[in-house]
């Protein structure tokens, strides 16, 4: 299983869909990346050897994204930022709430988890 930028990626899949288990990287920066680096897509991740490796490493560091530690550390840094200064937005990731707008009162049950029941519970008869 090659490792690249602290992430394995597994070996049966194609380098191009291997890519994108790091975190800041999808499928157009994938292929930006195997075309920069000369490797061909359908080479799966278990044929790639070190010298690739090192090849799509040094393109990825040299191109300045933010990917993996850095990339979750801004994103939970924006979130407490909005939780900080008690916007809508903040208040929405707060509570555990769709935040874009979505419909609350039916649906919403990624964001809300599962239906907790709520009932009257019967008094115990002696």
């Amino acid at each position: 299983m090659p490792r690249i930028l602290g992430v394995d990626i597994p070996d049966s899949k194609k380098v191009g869909y291997a890519l994108q288990y790091i975190q800041g990287i999808g499928p157009a920066r994938s292929a930006m990346i195997l075309e920069a680096t000369g490797i061909i897509s359908d080479m799966r991740a278990r044929e790639l050897n070190e010298e690739h490796i090192n090849k799509i490493t040094s393109f990825i560091n040299s191109a300045g994204w933010k990917i993996e530690g850095d990339l979750r550390r801004e994103i939970v840094a924006n979130l407490k930022r909005l939780q900080a200064i008690k916007c809508y937005r903040g208040l929405r990731h707060y509570k555990g709430l769709p935040v874009r707008g979505q419909r609350t009162s039916t649906n919403a049950r990624t964001r809300k988890g599962a239906r907790k029941t709520v009932g009257v519970l019967k008094k115990e008869t002696k």
